[in-house]
């Protein structure tokens, strides 16, 4: 029996009270070792290390804002989904953070890689990733993209509509060649996450609706075709996802699908991809799953679905982007200014503003991601306060976050640190206020390199048409 909510038409409530989960630390410098990357530590006199390189002098190297990853941490991660997931296909998504460098990363580890446009594509061919491990998505692939893919001899095209099917037979037979596609099919499933990041209910943009019946007959249209070599069934429920029931429900549903294709057309489709989701800790109150107990329970679930399709010799594929360099990651901002504010009731909070702010991490701003913070440059004796870390633009949704403790003796020139803070925020950052978007570095033991170096106003300038 399968055992979670259908899809309605709300998916989570923002709720911009302070959480319930927030409690008085015990120790104010303490580190929750499920937020930060495992090279992470604080060393003798109190400020954060990573991968041995006291944080000081790495913001002293390349100031703030700083993305930080650690390469050690990333590839460990990247393993561990490849030996829990052994058989299956793992790709990165590259829409979490890419460059070339990481993309040679992600080859190196033997993932497969997603791609959502033609600039992650670009960026991938130029890293010399092997073009037949790319998948390619997206909703409204241009045919212009469409041809570099297909040129560039990506693996899979993810098929998201019947237009995109038309585009796709189009350049195939222009380019003479075949196109091996994977249907995306929305299985209408509440994936228990903020309704921006819910992908599997039916009211949004994405895939061909499996109760309407539009799956199959995308499935049949691609079937028939003589361009396109049909593989499979893709999948994906949304992401920051802790509850393994979404996958349950969508994974049934996936492939009762898949064997009313094959009643229909005499034909067992090859493979079948789960996309990914698997939500990672940005607070104590977060608690995802390891990635063993993921492994353990998606084979459960598949092997049961399988028996109650009579589907064998399926190949199995996930996608855990954000699982991978989102913990493996950390942004470093420096204070400008620290303001007491009267709350209601008599109680007080600081107000930290730092040096970055939306345009470095635009996540709580968009949909009320909430993040955890720490005193970065040094350890304090100072008791625990309520503050609020938001950034410099002139925007008062403009909070980085929105609740956290930390000591009384916060000073303009501290450093804070917060995890998890890589993962989409690279990938979405703006110059909004004309602020340049910070530099990704990594950290390794040996020290320190640039994946993607500081923007600079004059890199900005130069678009300005004068």
């Amino acid at each position: 029996m399968f055992h979670t909510h259908i899809a309605g038409a709300t998916h989570a409530d923002v709720n911009l009270a302070s959480p319930q989960w927030l409690v008085l630390p015990d120790d104010v410098n303490g580190l929750d070792p499920k937020l930060w990357p495992s090279g992470v530590s604080r060393g003798a006199d109190g400020a954060l290390t990573v991968a041995g390189h006291n944080l000081t002098d790495v913001v002293s190297q390349w100031g703030t804002v700083l993305y930080l990853l650690d390469e050690a941490d990333f590839r460990r991660r990247a393993q561990a989904f490849t030996q829990a997931f052994a058989g299956w296909q793992v790709s990165y998504a590259g829409k979490a953070l890419l460059s070339r460098g990481l993309a040679r990363w992600v080859a190196e580890e033997n993932l497969g890689l997603d791609v959502c446009s033609g600039g992650e594509l670009t960026v991938a061919l130029a890293a010399g990733f092997p073009p037949e491990r790319i998948s390619f998505h997206g909703n409204n692939k241009s045919l212009a993209e469409i041809r570099q893919a297909i040129a560039g001899g990506v693996g899979r095209i993810i098929v998201d509509s019947l237009d995109e099917i038309h585009r796709l037979e189009t350049v195939a037979e222009e380019l003479e060649t075949t196109v091996r596609v994977l249907v995306r099919v929305t299985t209408g499933v509440e994936a228990h996450t903020h309704d921006y990041i819910a992908t599997a209910h039916e009211d949004q943009k994405f895939g061909f609706s499996i109760a309407s019946g539009q799956a199959l007959v995308a499935l049949v249209r691609c079937f028939a075709s003589d361009w396109l070599q049909l593989a499979g069934v893709h999948s994906h429920i949304g992401s920051q996802i802790f509850d393994m029931a979404g996958f349950e429900v969508a994974t049934g549903r996936a492939m009762r699908l898949m064997a009313q294709f094959r009643e229909a057309t005499g034909h067992q489709l090859a493979e079948l991809n789960l996309g990914g989701g698997f939500g990672i800790a940005y607070t104590p109150a977060d608690q995802p799953l390891s990635i063993a107990a993921s492994a353990d329970s998606l084979r459960q679930i598949v092997e049961q679905a399988s028996r109650a399709f009579d589907l064998t010799d399926v190949q199995l594929a996930i996608e855990p982007g954000r699982a991978i360099v989102g913990p493996a990651s950390l942004a470093v901002y420096e204070v400008g200014t620290v303001k007491p504010v009267e709350l209601d009731g008599g109680a007080q909070r600081l107000y930290i503003s730092v040096d970055g702010g939306m345009s470095d991490n635009i996540r709580p701003a968009l949909y009320a991601a909430e993040y955890s913070a720490v005193l970065a440059n040094r350890a304090s004796e100072a008791p625990a306060v309520l503050c609020r870390v938001v950034g410099k633009h002139c925007e008062s949704g403009d909070i980085l976050v929105r609740d956290v403790f930390l000591p009384g003796d916060i000073r303009p020139g501290d450093l804070i640190a917060v995890p998890a803070a890589v993962a989409y925020a690279r990938s979405m950052a703006s110059n909004y206020n004309w602020l340049p978007r910070p530099p990704v570095v990594a950290v390794t033991t040996e020290g320190t390199y640039p994946l993607l170096r500081r923007e600079t106003l004059d890199d900005m300038l130069a678009l300005d048409a004068g």
